[in-house]
Parts: structure tokens; sequence; C-alpha cells
């Protein structure tokens, strides 16, 4: 009986298992790893006695939008928006975001916190650009000195 070679079919088919299984892990690895990779500076703000809090600023209002402007020692820019995280940003995409804000909401706060190692310049700079964007009323952000 002469020997009959079988023939197989071609299989087609892609096993995705080992692939959902590194995806997974990386997935994992990243989950764990993330709070560890926060990005932010630290400012100190100036410290004073006669600061309001922000409720104070808001004078009741519960529809009241906060935008604050970060500047750190070396002119760099974060911005929040309704106390969302910092967002670093140039000057330009800073004053492109308070201006859709403000478009969206014509009562927003606007406060400007600078590192109390920042350069006078720095502040005023900021101060500025945002006059140019049609801001009128800015508050400093500052610390309460603690008696």
């Amino acid at each position: 009986m002469p020997y009959r070679r079988k023939r197989r079919k071609v299989s087609s088919e892609i096993n995705v298992v080992p692939y959902i299984d590194v995806s997974f892990a990386l997935l994992v690895i990243f989950m764990v790893a993330s709070p560890f990779v926060t990005q932010g500076v630290d400012v100190n703000l100036p410290q004073t006695q006669d600061a309001q809090t922000a409720a104070e600023l808001a004078d009741g209002k519960d529809n009241s939008t906060f935008i604050i402007v970060e500047v750190d020692q070396d002119g760099n820019h974060r911005l929040s928006v309704d106390n969302g995280d910092f967002i670093p940003v140039s000057i330009n995409e800073m004053l492109t975001r308070v201006r859709a804000e403000f478009e969206l909401n014509p009562e927003a706060t606007i406060l400007v916190g600078g590192a109390s190692q920042a350069p006078y310049f720095f502040i005023i700079e900021t101060l500025d650009a945002l006059n140019q964007a049609g801001v009128t009323k800015v508050g400093l952000m500052t610390d309460v000195i603690e008696n």
C-alpha cells in the first residue's frame, strides 16, 4: 500500500491570545506607573495677611468659573480652569484659552499666581498679555501668613 500524503488545510487564522496577554501586561504596567509620573512646578506664593479665599471671591455664585494662571521662576505659564489640572502652556496658548473661557462665561474670575522667586517682569508680562486679551479684572494669588 503506497503512502498517501495527507493534504492539510491552510489556516489563515492568527492566534491573538499572546497579543492580548502582552497588551494587558503593558496596560497594568502603565496604570501602576502613571501616578509616579506627575509633572508640575511647585510655586511658592508670596504671603499676605488680608487674603480672600476663592469662595469670598465668588461672592456666593454657584456657577462662577475660576481661571488660574501660574507663573514660575523661569517665566513658564501653567493654566487651570475650574479647579482642573494645571496644564503647561505658552503665553499665546494661555491667551487663546482665556479668550475662549471668557466667551463662554464673561463673569469668570481670573487669578494670577507668581512664584515668590519669580522676577517681577514675568508677572507684569502676564498681566499685560491678559489686558491685551480683554481681561479687565485680575486677582493676584497669595498665601495667608499663619500667626
